[in-house]
């Protein structure tokens, strides 16, 4: 009796054991299903950033093409397109993402700069008036500012480039792009002023050193600005500045200007030689 009393007992407790390597199973494997999305997640971020931008392309449209409808993936893919200049087949991509279940406010401004950086201002600015209002970005804001300044909306343009300002902690770039505004206005001084803004923000803004001197240059102010430079920016801001005295008539300061430039330079500074002998033989 004892052993037909086993069986069923040994039956059972197999059939136990089958059960708990059943429910291991699918721990094991919910718990692998969990540590892939931990790693995808974090490879999609590694390819949004340092990745370069084609691999990014090249890994966002594999995995997009694998999983269509997931609306992150179909945003990488639109990221990596706009970090890679591609910007026709950036356009088309951020497309595809404000019409999925899933898209965001953000969405539509990156569509906006997608189509500014492909030269489509006025679909820029339709998109950007489909935002709603409560969407306050840095970025929505300088967008803003920029399709203003395209339209000649120098109130508006002002506006929106204060306010973007105000929601950053890293205002150099938008700094910049409002003295350059204000700049092709005329307003020189204002100008100046902004430029100076943005290079204490940021140090390295080649950019912001080279538009300060043009707009110092339009004054006929042709003494450097008290700038933090290497030496290699200070001859290419002297360049800068003689050819802008040269361009308001001012030859002889120019031609100073110029040989001050090419003497300054570490290396032989062509462009600067061929102002200089253009002028000279002119």
């Amino acid at each position: 009796m004892r052993h037909f009393i086993l069986v069923p007992v040994m039956l059972a407790g197999g059939l136990t054991l089958s059960a708990c390597s059943d429910n291991a199973d699918e721990t094991v494997e919910r718990a692998f299903q969990d540590v892939n999305v931990v790693d995808e997640t974090n490879l999609n971020d590694v390819m949004l950033t340092v990745a370069d931008p084609n691999e990014a392309v090249d890994y966002f449209q594999r995995a997009a093409k694998d999983n269509p409808d997931r609306v992150d993936l179909q945003r990488g893919l639109a990221k990596s397109l706009t970090r890679a200049n591609r910007n026709t087949e950036a356009v088309a991509a951020w497309n595809r993402v404000v019409k999925m279940e899933g898209a965001a406010p953000d969405d539509s401004v990156d569509l906006a700069d997608a189509l500014i950086r492909n030269n489509e201002w006025d679909r820029a600015e339709q998109v950007l008036d489909g935002v709603p209002p409560t969407h306050e970005t840095f970025k929505r804001y300088r967008l803003e500012a920029m399709v203003a300044d395209s339209n000649q909306e120098w109130k508006n343009a002002d506006t929106f480039y204060e306010i973007a300002v105000g929601l950053t902690t890293r205002p150099a770039g938008v700094m910049n792009n409002w003295g350059y505004s204000k700049l092709t206005r005329g307003d020189f001084a204002e100008a100046e002023r902004l430029f100076g803004d943005a290079i204490r923000q940021d140090g390295n803004l080649f950019t912001a050193k080279n538009n300060l001197v043009l707009a110092r240059s339009a004054q006929r102010n042709y003494t450097l600005p008290v700038v933090p430079m290497t030496q290699i920016e200070r001859a290419q801001l002297l360049h800068t500045m003689a050819l802008s005295a040269v361009k308001q008539g001012d030859i002889t300061t120019g031609k100073g200007l110029l040989r001050e430039a090419i003497d300054t330079h570490p290396q032989h500074f062509e462009d600067a030689v061929r102002s200089l002998r253009a002028l000279e033989t002119g």
